[in-house]
């Protein structure tokens, strides 16, 4: 189990890109949360597996209108007991 923080840029918000991760991140067992930052990037923290978060990105980068310019990650400690995942 591992947790990530992830910022994404490019033409991120307004395309679906938060529904996206909600949806696939229900789909493939992750927990955390995604929200949309003043200066049009969008964070994402992620738990679960190396696979299941891997899976996640892919269906986000799958999206008809997500463009990801860049993809800023990093490993951050895990949240014990987090249920589900949230869009903000």
């Amino acid at each position: 189990m591992i947790r990530r923080h992830i910022v994404f840029t490019g033409w991120v918000q307004g395309v679906g890109l938060r529904y996206r991760a909600r949806h696939a991140a229900a789909l493939y067992g992750c927990t955390g949360w995604v929200r949309n930052e003043w200066d049009g990037s969008v964070t994402m923290e992620i738990q679960g597996t190396q696979e299941q978060i891997d899976s996640v990105i892919l269906a986000i980068e799958r999206g008809a209108y997500v463009r990801i310019e860049n993809m800023d990650s990093r490993t951050i400690p895990v949240v014990a007991g987090e249920r589900g995942f949230s869009a903000d």
